[in-house]
């Protein structure tokens, strides 16, 4: 392997602020193509709750994340939880991923995500909205698949 090639976890954790839409969403969508082959998490700055547009985008691709429970990063410490790769999708989930990994062995990346909630601030129809949900899942896919790709996909 080159140099510039990012190592292939065993273990990865998507972070966000609430561990409401974004990294719920990325830890489904690797799950769904990776779930055999990889550990994978998510957890937030805080907890919120889980949103029900992003169930609603997932569902469209047949995931169902209607019972994930949303946590923080200090019930992963509480855990003891060890992950290879910290992926994290805002900027409060970044430092506070960097806080998490900085005496583990842990590689941290930061993906810059769009919060689709936004689209609820500014007054978006119904369908503004899901397009704003889907464009993230969509953009979140793409990268997971790129990043985590070993091979076929698929629960196999």
């Amino acid at each position: 392997m080159r140099e510039s090639e990012p190592q292939r976890p065993r273990a990865v954790l998507f972070a966000c602020g609430q561990n409401a839409v974004r990294s719920p969403m990325a830890a489904a969508i690797a799950r769904h193509y990776f779930g055999r082959r990889l550990q994978i998490d998510s957890a937030g700055v805080e907890a919120g709750d889980l949103d029900g547009f992003a169930v609603a985008v997932m569902n469209e691709l047949g995931i169902d994340i209607v019972k994930y429970r949303p946590k923080t990063f200090d019930k992963l410490i509480e855990n003891e939880a060890i992950f290879d790769l910290v992926i994290s999708l805002s900027p409060e989930a970044h430092h506070r991923a960097l806080e998490f990994a900085r005496d583990r062995p842990m590689e941290v990346e930061y993906w810059p995500t769009q919060d689709p909630t936004i689209a609820l601030e500014l007054g978006f129809s119904r369908e503004g909205i899901l397009q704003s949900y889907r464009a993230v899942r969509d953009a979140l896919s793409e990268r997971i698949l790129s990043r985590l790709a070993q091979g076929p996909v698929g629960n196999l």
